[in-house]
């Protein structure tokens, strides 16, 4: 049985409002629309192609945009896979002075994936390390700023973060501390020279 064009679109739409219009050429599939339609509409301007096999609903470009929209797009390319991690994290939490000019997404070791847009970390994140967003995922505050610790990126970028951390509530100096040992002795370093900064 053929399913209705507004079931179909109502559908794809369900899924899209919650990745802010974005959605995958698989899903859109798994609603109802071949291939076939979804080049009539890409072509005809309904769906915005933002990348291969990855569009956006024509009606989301015209909404405000929220600071963070364009990681849901990243997200689906890595195919639900990555968490956006390291200093893009701490900018996602607005924690310090972190702006990268890159996106830095945290992928399983097997990813093979690649884009100039993004950095890649490879690592297994255990979920209680993740928050889950409108559309993509992101690591908490503290594993972000270990991240960034263990990374070596400017320490004043790690200075302000963790500061900004613990006078949110978001983090404590026990948990810092703990989890930078787990990360190795960069992000030890890192975090300990953090803390001496925060009294």
């Amino acid at each position: 049985m053929l399913r209705d064009r507004t079931d179909t679109r109502a559908a794809l739409w369900q899924i899209a409002s919650g990745q802010r219009g974005y959605f995958t050429a698989a899903q859109a599939l798994a609603v109802g629309y071949s291939y076939q339609a979804q080049r009539y509409h890409a072509t005809h301007g309904n769906w915005t192609v933002v990348d291969r096999a990855i569009y956006r609903f024509r009606e989301f470009e015209s909404l405000p945009a929220g600071e963070n929209d364009h990681l849901v797009r990243w997200f689906l390319w890595s195919k639900r896979r990555a968490v956006v991690s390291h200093t893009t994290a701490l900018s996602v939490h607005d924690l310090g002075t972190a702006n990268p000019s890159r996106i830095h997404l945290t992928v399983p070791p097997g990813f093979r994936q690649k884009d100039e847009a993004v950095i890649l970390h490879r690592a297994e994140i255990t979920d209680d390390e993740i928050e889950v967003r409108d559309g993509y995922r992101v690591t908490t505050p503290v594993r972000a700023i270990i991240e960034a610790a263990a990374a070596q990126v400017d320490q004043d970028v790690v200075d302000s973060a963790v500061a900004d951390a613990l006078a949110r509530g978001l983090a404590t100096r026990r948990r810092l501390l703990h989890g930078a040992q787990l990360f190795g002795a960069r992000a030890e370093l890192g975090i300990d020279r953090a803390l001496r900064e925060t009294h």
